[in-house]
């Protein structure tokens, strides 16, 4: 398929994160965009702005006409969409240019010297650091998240080099062909797609497998590589690490050089890690080392990992992505770090019935760490109920005598009434849309009671 000769897009799941931007870069590039996404979201307000036209109702007459024209338009969707999509069984049975998102992907960037950021946890922020990173390259970078520096999870350069995030779900990473790849984790994750721990590994090996040049891995996965690790011997190491005024501090040793006092503002080892696998992938890129490290002092930070909403000297609420237990326990962990004698509240929304039943007892064990617990309803996003997996059954797991199940109406009333210094929200699904709210309404003046 000749890219060129297409003049308008279609996408079906347009408001997702690494589809929108897909539908960013095609609607700055010129192309005709427009889709279907289930609900409105900051990110379809504004593709919305550059043009785009986009609905909310699957009905095949909300589809603009000239995009029926099947010689003209590509269709490009999502897995996370209902498989009975009016819309989208209209464009297959039809016999519409219909590709998924991890094609059309693989496609832009083939023809790219490609830098690709695999791994179960931390691709988001490694792959916004490297775009970072890239930018005086002028690489055009596809995120899975909105990074801070460019306020879009597209970073739009030219089209002769690319960083792009490379996602397990669905073995869409498996479409790229990166010259440079680095696998951050292994852990288990999206077994409703894979059954098997062993069936995530061998798909990650497949990917590995398709790298041209240099992979790079976290010490201790088991696959061939140049090693990253922190206090730990590696190809890349990152050592004498410490806190100062907010921010890390610390050395890299590469496989030929030194470079001291790297200044970086992520909260977290787990984000020093990521800042050394961008490093190690732009230094075996070819960008100097003294260039790297400006970049890392410079970088803001992706939204959603662990993002400030209020930061006073009496009160904070920080709202991460976090859905796996792995990523709970960082994101304790760095909080731990940030703010030793502070009682810390967590919110959490858990993602995907499957995923729950999965790690039900890790999921307990990662939210009893905190002081008190807040625990909403399980975010279906794509499945459908599973019987007896619910909140209540993670609920009685938890240990911790400081928790309770809530609604999204009770929310705020629930976190006013708590002792917690510094809360956290977490989770993958809508917990995000109601951040905006639940931070207008903290941050309103205590109305005088009657």
């Amino acid at each position: 398929m000749n890219l060129e000769n297409i003049h308008n897009i279609y996408f079906v799941g347009i408001g997702g994160i690494g589809m929108s931007a897909i539908a960013r870069y095609f609607a700055v590039n010129g192309k005709r965009v427009a889709g279907y996404d289930k609900t409105p979201s900051h990110i379809t307000l504004g593709l919305e702005e550059l043009g785009v036209k986009i609905h909310f109702d699957d009905r095949l007459k909300n589809i603009p006409i000239s995009f029926l024209d099947k010689t003209k338009t590509l269709v490009v969707y999502t897995p996370a969409v209902s498989k009975n999509h009016t819309e989208l069984n209209y464009f297959l049975e039809n016999n519409f240019s219909v590709l998924k998102r991890a094609e059309i992907l693989g496609k832009i960037t083939e023809n790219t010297f490609c830098l690709a950021v695999s791994g179960t946890h931390g691709k988001t922020t490694t792959s916004a650091i490297l775009g970072h990173i890239m930018f005086q390259e002028k690489a055009t970078s596809f995120l899975g998240g909105i990074a801070e520096n460019y306020n879009s999870n597209l970073i739009l350069g030219e089209d002769k080099v690319s960083v792009v995030e490379a996602d397990e779900f669905d073995r869409s990473f498996l479409q790229l062909s990166p010259n440079i790849a680095c696998v951050t984790s292994m852990d288990a994750d999206h077994l409703d797609i894979y059954g098997e721990v062993a069936a995530l590994e061998e798909s990650f090996v497949a990917f590995t497998n398709k790298v041209s040049g240099t992979l790079i891995i976290a010490k201790g996965l088991p696959l061939e590589g140049l090693t990253y690790a922190v206090n730990e011997d590696a190809n890349y190491k990152a050592f004498n690490v410490k806190i100062e005024s907010g921010k890390y501090i610390f050395d890299v040793q590469t496989p030929s050089k030194i470079i001291r006092n790297i200044e970086f503002y992520l909260p977290g080892n787990h984000n020093v890690m990521n800042a050394l696998a961008a490093l190690a992938m732009a230094d075996v890129y070819g960008i100097s080392l003294e260039s790297i490290k400006l970049s890392l002092s410079t970088f803001k930070g992706v939204k959603r990992r662990f993002s400030y909403k209020i930061k006073t000297n009496d009160f904070v609420l920080i709202d991460d992505y976090a859905h796996h237990p792995t990523e709970i326990n960082a994101v304790e962990n760095s909080i731990r770090e940030m703010y030793p004698n502070e009682k810390v509240l967590v919110v959490f929304q858990p993602h995907l019935f499957s995923r729950t039943r999965d790690f039900i007892d890790d999921f307990a064990i990662a939210l009893s760490k905190f002081d008190e617990v807040l625990l909403l309803d399980i975010y279906p996003a794509r499945e459908l109920p599973i019987a007896g997996v619910n909140s209540e059954w993670l609920f009685n797991k938890i240990e911790n005598k400081h928790k309770k199940l809530t609604q999204k109406n009770n929310l705020v009333k629930d976190i006013k009434n708590s002792s917690s210094n510094v809360v956290v929200m977490l989770g993958a699904g809508d917990i995000g849309m109601m951040i905006d709210e639940v931070t207008n309404q903290l941050l309103k003046p205590q109305e005088n009671e009657v």
